[in-house]
Order: C-alpha cells, then sequence, then structure tokens
C-alpha cells in the first residue's frame, strides 16, 4: 500500500500529515506510525497527523504520538493543520475544526497561523511548580537558566513520578528573560525526550506564569529551541478564555511511502 504524506514543521516541532479524508489510511496500527516517526530507519517526526472528515466542520484533527498512540491535543500540530488544508484547498484563510478536546478556530495568513486553544479554569500550584491542562496536562518549573537543565533527564523523571505515574505528564522548563517574555524548554510524553517546541506546552506556561505572578501581560512572547511564539488571552473570574497561540507553520516536502 503507498501512501502520499506530507511534512511540516512549526517551529522545529515535525510532523507527518496524511490527508485521510476516505479513511484509508490503517490508524489502528500503533508499530506502523510507530516505525514512520522514527528518525532512523522512518521519515522522522514528533507525530502523525490524520487529516479526517467532519459532519459539521471543516476537517477533523487525529493526532497521533511519535510512540503510536493516539495522544492528546497537540498545539502546533493543529497549526500544522491548518496550513495542510490550506494548501489541500479545504479552507482559505479562516477555519474551524474538531480535535480530541473540541473545535478549535484558527486563522492563516502568510505563513502564521492563530490557533484557538480550550478555556482553562483548573490550575494547581505550589511552591515548586504549576499543573493545568490545555488540550494536554503539563507540569510547569520556572528556573533562573533553563539552558543549564538536562531536559531529558529531569522530563523522564518528573514525567513518570508521583503524582502523574503511568498516565504521565509534559514537563515545561521556563526562564523570564522581561516582562512578557520567557524561554521554555520541553519533554513530550510520547515522543520520551525533548523537542524544539510544544505549543500546548507554551500556552501551559503563559497561563502559569500569569496566574502566579510571574508576569501580568496577557500577550506572552516565548521563545523554544525551534523558534518563536506567542500566546494571549483573557482573565474572567479566574478563568482563561479566548487563547490564542501563534507562530508559523512550514511546509517541508511530500512523497510517498511504501507500507
Amino acid at each position: 500500500m503507498n501512501v502520499h504524506f506530507y511534512k511540516y514543521q512549526g517551529t522545529g516541532n515535525d510532523f507527518i500529515m496524511i490527508d485521510n479524508r476516505d479513511l484509508s489510511f490503517p490508524k489502528e496500527n500503533v508499530n506502523l506510525i510507530n516505525s514512520l516517526c522514527d528518525r532512523r530507519f522512518g521519515v522522522g517526526a514528533d507525530g502523525l497527523i490524520l487529516l479526517e472528515p467532519s459532519k459539521k466542520e471543516d476537517f477533523t484533527m487525529v493526532y497521533f504520538n511519535a510512540d503510536g498512540n493516539e495522544g492528546s491535543m497537540c498545539g502546533n500540530g493543529g497549526r500544522c493543520l491548518v496550513a495542510f488544508a490550506k494548501q489541500l484547498n479545504i479552507i482559505d484563510e479562516n477555519t474551524t475544526f474538531d480535535a480530541i478536546d473540541g473545535l478549535h478556530h484558527a486563522t492563516i495568513k502568510n505563513g502564521i497561523v492563530s490557533l484557538k486553544m480550550i478555556d482553562v479554569n483548573t490550575i494547581q500550584v505550589s511552591e515548586e511548580y504549576s499543573f493545568l491542562n490545555t488540550g494536554s496536562p503539563h507540569h510547569i518549573s520556572f528556573c533562573d537558566n533553563v539552558s543549564n537543565i538536562n531536559v531529558k533527564e529531569l522530563g523522564a523523571q518528573i514525567r513518570y513520578g508521583a503524582p502523574y505515574f503511568k498516565e504521565g505528564t509534559n514537563v515545561n522548563f521556563a526562564e523570564k528573560t522581561n516582562s512578557n517574555s520567557f524561554k521554555v524548554r520541553t519533554y513530550e510524553r510520547g515522543v520520551e525526550d525533548e523537542t524544539l517546541a510544544c505549543g500546548t506546552g507554551v500556552t501551559a506556561v503563559a497561563i502559569a506564569a500569569h496566574k502566579t505572578n510571574i508576569t501580568t501581560n496577557n500577550q506572552i512572547k516565548l521563545e523554544v529551541l525551534g523558534g518563536n511564539l506567542e500566546v494571549s488571552f483573557d482573565v474572567n473570574e479566574n478563568t482563561y478564555t479566548n487563547v490564542y497561540l501563534t507562530g508559523p507553520a512550514k511546509f517541508v516536502f511530500e512523497a510517498e511511502i511504501n507500507i
């Protein structure tokens, strides 16, 4: 079986994109998806995303982690899927699509995609870290020098440790660089390594920073290893609404592979 696929990246977070509107891709095959995402023996990616039909919206996003299992929401993946849908002429500059965590509105112009994320009303705050779900669960630790962190080692310890255990969490380390800017590094579950960017992760950092008064801004700039992202939001009675993740989403190449 030959599969036509596309490769996209959003600030270094890279994805295999497949137009699965005919529902022909064998998405129950965990080993196949894992092998396609393998960086040495496959195409190589942080995840695989299927663009599928939607009964009421423009399309449906189905996201798989690099380990082959279906994952929770992926912010950069969602932004890249919007760019993919535009390339397929499914949308123009505005869209609403289905995802595992609900509906998402997005706009795309000149390669910049702004994706509306879910509202956030529950944030756990302790002296050492914050925890919240922005479509995916995120542990946030603020530090003085994020460049010195061994993200893979420390991230894995936190990801599998109490109180997360088997279900696990994504782990973010963030350093404030000025009043509304942060450097962020992320360990992603499902990839089980540091990635160059994480959209739901930087969204969580921005909200956690505001919640804990590290910043009073509601438009936050976030520097990740793969580039720069921006998160904006409104706050209404401790609920974060109109949360938008904005940044570039770029086509890399397309090809066919026999599976």
